[in-house]
């Protein structure tokens, strides 16, 4: 009788009956009789043998309990489980009746498991069967962190046992111990090279940890063997970006979307790699290829319009913004407004009447709210029109729905610095910096604000945090531009949409 984990669980119950005190006035010699019985895997015959010592004592703990080990070997898990809690109730701290019920709980799945383990560890602590168990459960539960503590006082067990190792790897992925779950599943690599599953998990751990050359090391028996597995492609295409080989990592996910033309994700990653390069024709012909075989897939219609916008073909982006919105209404309008805030840019009184109508169907949509406002402050509006004053109450009602919405602050403080209003546009720059502190538009609104109030103390530091702010990002500017994807043609027959 094995648990999920391999255990020779029955036979430890059966050793542990053996340390215990014989209850009662049952004989030990009877007892014995029923052990090698159960070790023969006799479960019948141990039954047979249990039958007069239980009407003899029929509240004997130890009887009853090898009633239990006898029924469940037997595969009569219910009459077993009946046989364990009844010694329960006459000794509730009999460790291996304890062990018995956790035991098939456990391998039923049920949490009812938990607080029997619980119990088992009050007694016996080191007990690395129980830590297992409880860490298997609290994977299934979402709870990594206890998952993580029971793991790491299981022993060598957990690591003798693939699926139990797996699941401590990626609860330590979970709780962010990424060097310890890169440990796990090297070990797991090293036990079994063969094992694909194990060395992609280690190669997305290497990248999570911003180790990509250690991510395509480990890819690279995979990618040798001309992988058809389009989630190593699209790993080894991250690795190579992050590597800043960009014609890799490009060659990489093509093939990954060759190899699996139906995911979608595929496809918008790409596209996300033509904006980072600014090789717009470059993703828009690979979102053709995807709506070609997924007409129905509106992100894909929503990552093809904020190419568009970036081409500067704004009717071409509002179809497809349209498109996506008749498609999937709800999942489309954040990824949407974020396209028409490009739009505004070069188009505002398109931008605005398209906001509008968007606001007419969701008036309480805190990020058209926003883009609302926005759009009208970039239009130049003046303190004391209905125009400035539409923009205001649409920033305040976009705080006030979604008050972490740090855009939302900076237009609202914006307005009130065009309002003379300097002490509410420093409130707003505040609390858009406590929500994002990397938000340069903030930090500039605060420097100008202070200055016009007199309050200089802050500036140096403020300054200072602003220049490392524009500094950072003028050097992922430049890492994103450091190579141009070539205006290739895009995948075999794939006709425009």
């Amino acid at each position: 009788m094995r648990s999920r984990l391999g255990l020779p669980v029955g036979l430890l119950f059966v050793s542990l009956l053996l340390v215990h005190p014989v209850f009662g006035q049952t004989s030990e010699s009877s007892v014995r009789a029923v052990t090698v019985a159960l070790r023969a895997g006799e479960f019948a015959k141990a039954l047979e043998l249990l039958r007069p010592a239980l009407q003899r004592a029929p509240r004997n703990p130890q009887l009853l309990t090898l009633q239990g080990l006898a029924f469940s070997g037997d595969g009569r898990k219910k009459d077993a489980l009946g046989s364990f809690r009844s010694a329960l109730k006459i000794a509730p701290d009999y460790l291996p009746a304890l062990e018995g019920t956790a035991q098939i709980e456990y391998e039923a799945g049920s949490f009812e498991a938990v607080p029997l383990l619980e119990r088992v560890l009050r007694l016996r602590p080191d007990d690395q069967t129980s830590h297992a168990m409880l860490a298997v459960l609290a994977y299934k539960k979402g709870d990594c962190p206890t998952a993580v503590r029971n793991f790491e006082q299981s022993g060598t067990l957990a690591s003798s046992q693939p699926a139990a190792w797996e699941q401590f790897g990626l609860c330590l992925v979970k709780v962010g111990k990424l060097d310890r779950a890169a440990a796990v599943f090297q070990t797991a690599v090293e036990r079994n090279a063969s094992d694909s599953r194990a060395r992609y998990e280690l190669a997305a751990v290497q990248l999570m940890a911003e180790n990509p050359n250690s991510a395509i090391a480990t890819l690279k028996p995979l990618l040798d063997g001309n992988s058809s597995d389009a989630n190593v492609l699209s790993l080894a295409s991250s690795a190579y970006e992050a590597m800043g080989n960009t014609p890799e990592a490009v060659r990489a996910l093509r093939q990954a979307i060759v190899t699996n033309p139906r995911n979608t994700d595929l496809y918008l990653d790409f596209a996300n790699l033509s904006m980072d390069h600014q090789s717009f024709l470059v993703g828009v012909d690979v979102i053709n290829s995807g709506l070609n075989v997924q007409p129905g897939a509106a992100p894909l219609y929503v990552a093809r319009g904020i190419l568009y916008v970036q081409m500067a073909k704004y009717d071409e982006a509002e179809a497809d913004f349209e498109k996506a919105n008749s498609l999937d209404p709800k999942a489309a309008i954040g990824a949407v407004a974020q396209g028409l805030e490009s739009v505004q840019n070069n188009d505002p009184d398109r931008a605005l009447a398209t906001v509008r109508a968007r606001l007419a169907k969701r008036p309480d949509d805190a990020y058209l709210l926003y883009l609302q406002a926005d759009i009208l402050t970039e239009k130049g509006v003046e303190p004391g029109t209905p125009d400035f004053a539409a923009a205001v109450q649409s920033a305040k009602r976009a705080v006030s729905l979604q008050p972490s919405l740090s855009s939302a602050r900076d237009v609202l403080a914006k307005l009130y610095l065009q309002a003379g209003e300097n002490q509410a546009a420093i409130e707003q720059c505040r609390k858009a910096l406590g929500s994002d502190a990397k938000d340069q538009a903030a930090l500039y609104h605060l420097i100008q604000a202070l200055r016009k109030t007199g309050n200089t103390q802050e500036l140096p530091e403020l300054v200072k945090r602003l220049a490392d702010l524009r500094a950072e990002s003028t050097k992922k500017e430049r890492e994103h531009n450091r190579y141009k994807l070539v205006e290739a043609e895009s995948l075999p027959n794939a006709p425009s949409q």
